[in-house]
C-alpha cells in the first residue's frame, strides 16, 4: 500500500473540504449536521484528517464518552465515527491509518474502551469485537447487533454491561436506526 498522505489533527480551516468529503463518501446519508455538532461541541472530540498535498483524503472523529463502572466511577471511553474517505482515496489505507492513529492517541490519553457501530468485517481488522456488552445510547435494530462493537485499548479489562454516556450530538435516535 503506497501511502501518499499525512495524518494530522483536524483544523478549523478543513470545514470546506469536509463539506465536500462527507457527501462524496456517503451520498445517501447527510452526516454534516452530526459532524458540525460534534466539532462545535465542547466535549473535546479527537478530529483527525488524512491529507494528500492540499487535499483532505479522509477524516475521522472520536467522541469522548463514559461508562458507569458499577463502583461509582466512570470508565473513559470513546465512540468512533463518523469516518469518511474520499472516493479517489478509498482502498488505499487512508481509513485504516486514521483509525490506527486515533486509537493510539486515545490509548496515550488514558482511554480504555472504544466503541463503533459499523461493519464488523472492516472494524474487526483493528481488534473490535461484535456485540459490545455496553448498550448503545439509543436503541438499534436487532439485525445491527453485531455491528455494535468494542475494543479494549492496551491492557484495559473489558467493562461490564452498562450504558454508554454520550454528548448531546449523539443522542438523536435517527443516528442509531434506519
Amino acid at each position: 500500500m503506497n501511502q501518499h498522505f499525512d495524518i494530522r489533527d483536524g483544523a478549523a480551516d478543513d470545514w470546506a473540504a469536509l463539506e465536500r468529503l462527507y457527501p462524496a463518501a456517503f451520498p445517501d446519508e447527510d452526516l454534516l449536521p452530526l459532524l458540525r455538532a460534534l466539532l462545535e461541541d465542547p466535549c473535546g472530540v479527537l478530529s483527525l484528517a488524512a491529507v494528500s498535498g492540499n487535499a483532505v483524503a479522509g477524516h475521522v472523529v472520536f467522541t469522548p464518552c463514559g461508562i458507569d463502572d458499577g463502583n461509582g466511577g466512570t470508565v473513559r471511553a470513546a465512540l468512533l465515527g463518523p469516518l469518511a474517505v474520499a472516493p479517489d482515496y478509498q482502498r488505499r489505507g487512508v481509513g485504516g491509518a486514521l483509525v490506527r492513529a486515533g486509537l493510539a492517541r486515545l490509548e496515550t490519553d488514558g482511554f480504555s474502551q472504544v466503541f463503533v457501530l459499523g461493519d464488523p468485517a472492516y472494524y474487526g481488522r483493528f481488534g473490535f469485537v461484535p456485540r459490545a456488552p455496553v448498550a448503545t445510547p439509543c436503541p438499534i435494530p436487532e439485525e445491527w447487533a453485531a455491528a455494535w462493537q468494542v475494543l479494549a485499548l492496551g491492557d484495559a479489562e473489558p467493562v461490564p454491561a452498562g450504558s454508554l454516556s454520550v454528548p448531546l450530538p449523539w443522542r438523536r435516535p435517527e443516528l442509531w436506526a434506519p
